[in-house]
């Protein structure tokens, strides 16, 4: 359990000086009452005394306990759980290589991959959980998959092109990403140890693994390292599918980058390739169906850590001993404590 605001605790202090307060109070109501001369009422019959006096001691402690735990929500508690959510998996995966900077398409194929992006995160459904990679020459996954499509879009925005294109890099990150999105959150340990080896998994039929999908956004132009049709080959031994979605025109264009004129234009051949071996599907960024995207992703159960406020809880036990505790006040002496 953690603290959000440790200082609350020091509210708890409060709580002796509240009793020296309510018997300095009480010396003085019997002080007054002496006065009055109301003391020397006859004796209670006996063995009726001690019952009475076990429960004001006992509506004492409660109140007591009551106060405590009302100064301690004061310092907002928060437990980390472990919960079983729903989920399904999708990677949206970006070609931010210099090419994407062509206007074949307007304005250009970055914006026109940014707006089939945003489409999708448009249409997401409830229980999936989206994240962004992006690739040129290498890759990189920037935004974890999520539910909240605020970080997913602001980190599709800030994609800008540069340098060459690895689709199996990029394809590669996807992968990662949506092993971090799957795997339950372990237990905490701490080990100098290196971790064990992972074995390879076995291969399954291509698309059978339908929990996950990668969404290529790409104009299909390769030339670095890794082959991307050895990589989606992985990908499709792990069942998991791509779907490919081709920015940019068969015509293309010529490209002014770095004082040097570049002939690009869009490979779907490429894009059909990597998608068909995966047992996914190819669309043009001009034609996107968001709808057949999510159609054929299903969800699994995973566990997650999460933090959680008891804030909540503990202020509403805290109620329930202070009405519990002023209650017997109440019925055995007809006044608050």
């Amino acid at each position: 359990m953690t603290l959000q605001w440790p200082l609350g605790l020091l509210a708890i202090l409060l709580v002796p000086l509240g009793l020296w307060l309510s018997r300095r109070i009480e010396e003085r109501r019997r002080e007054r009452i002496a006065a009055l001369g109301l003391l020397g009422r006859p004796a209670m019959p006996p063995g009726t005394g001690r019952p009475s006096t076990l429960l004001g001691r006992l509506a004492s402690v409660l109140v007591v306990a009551a106060f405590v735990l009302l100064a301690f929500g004061l310092a907002r508690p928060q437990a980390t759980v472990s919960l079983p959510r729903i989920e399904g998996t999708l990677v949206l995966t970006f070609d931010v290589s210099a090419s994407m900077l062509a206007d074949d398409v307007a304005p250009s194929r970055m914006d026109a991959a940014k707006a089939a992006a945003k489409a999708i995160v448009g249409a997401q459904p409830a229980g999936v959980v989206i994240g962004v990679a992006a690739f040129s020459d290498g890759g990189l996954s920037i935004q974890a998959p999520t539910a909240d499509q605020t970080p997913v879009l602001a980190a599709i925005d800030r994609l800008v092109p540069s340098r060459g294109t690895s689709i199996g890099q990029g394809i590669n990150a996807a992968l990662a990403a949506i092993d971090q999105a799957e795997r339950d959150t372990p237990a905490s340990y701490y080990s100098n140890r290196s971790a064990p080896p992972t074995p390879l998994p076995t291969a399954v039929p291509p698309g059978s693994h339908d929990e996950a999908a990668i969404v290529l956004i790409s104009d299909g132009e390769n030339n670095e390292r890794p082959d991307p049709i050895a990589v989606a080959q992985a990908a499709a031994d792990r069942g998991i599918r791509i779907v490919a979605v081709g920015v940019g025109t068969a015509e293309g264009t010529t490209l002014d980058f770095d004082g040097f004129r570049v002939q690009t234009a869009l490979d779907d051949t490429m894009l059909r390739q990597v998608s068909g071996l995966t047992a996914g599907t190819y669309q043009p960024a001009a034609e996107l169906d968001v709808a057949a995207i999510y159609r054929d992703l299903a969800t699994h159960l995973v566990a997650r850590e999460t933090t959680v406020e008891l804030t909540g809880l503990v202020a509403a036990l805290g109620l329930v001993l202070l009405l519990a505790g002023v209650g017997l006040t109440l019925a055995r002496q007809g006044r608050l404590p």
